[in-house]
């Protein structure tokens, strides 16, 4: 799949599509899947060939064997200098047992387009056009979508899934630093976990801010720290994934 780069114009798209990205808003939607799923048990680029996920592709991991009916699907964010190969872990184990589709884009720069730049954009357009790809392939239930990510990845998930709540119902972030303003839609479920040891992103300066924020605005928050630094701890994923099971 050939992403936008930071100072590409995206040519094809209409002008609502182009201002919506600005603000964060997806526009892709599940339905009835009309194409061929491809085989299950294994990691692939989105819209590339099959073999060894491409690093720079959005990679869709598929359960094994495939459920019959709807399934769901997870977004997961990499964190800053990363890549989908390095994020996959972290679900894939939970995606397997719980027969759930993990898709792991890329950002185009080192990391999220609002991370870089301030505003959203170039990651916003490439993620909309791999879920077009993942809707048309699977049929996606659209009450167990949801957007995962740890560090940056997390505050990522967190400013997106505030900003497209009528498309992920449940957010889950691991150590994120902030989350972006802007465009809001939606109340999805949140998940947020923080170690107390942080140094990265230490937890006084983000999580406990973050989720006092997030509750004085009505969304419902599960948060748990932990003793520990800048990570998901094994039980902590657990927690956060039995959200997204049947």
């Amino acid at each position: 799949m050939n992403q936008p780069t930071q100072n590409a114009t995206p040519e094809g798209f209409s002008e609502e599509e182009l201002a919506g990205w600005r603000t964060g808003r997806l526009f892709a939607r599940p339905a009835p899947a009309v194409g061929a799923a491809p085989p299950s048990g294994r990691a692939e680029s989105v819209g590339g060939d099959a073999g060894a996920p491409d690093p720079d592709e959005p990679v869709l991991f598929v359960p094994e064997p495939l459920p019959a009916g709807p399934l769901g699907l997870v977004v997961l964010l990499h964190g800053a200098r990363s890549t989908p190969a390095d994020v996959l872990p972290l679900l894939e184990d939970q995606a397997q047992r719980g027969a759930f589709l993990l898709l792991a884009p890329k950002s185009i720069d080192y990391t999220w387009d609002v991370i870089v730049d301030g505003g959203f954009g170039p990651d916003v357009a490439a993620l909309d056009s791999a879920l077009v790809e993942v809707f048309a392939q699977f049929e996606v239930d659209p009450d167990r979508i949801a957007v995962a990510g740890i560090s940056d990845g997390a505050s990522y998930a967190l400013s997106l899934g505030l900003a497209n709540g009528s498309l992920f119902t449940r957010v889950l972030a691991f150590s994120p630093g902030y989350f972006a303003q802007g465009h809001r839609e939606g109340r999805p479920k949140i998940f947020i976990s923080h170690g107390r040891e942080d140094r990265v992103l230490p937890i006084d300066r983000t999580s406990w801010k973050i989720v006092s924020v997030l509750t004085r605005a009505g969304y419902s928050v599960d948060f748990r720290e932990f003793t520990g630094g800048h990570e998901a701890p094994a039980d902590v994923v657990e927690l956060a994934a039995r959200t997204l099971r049947p």
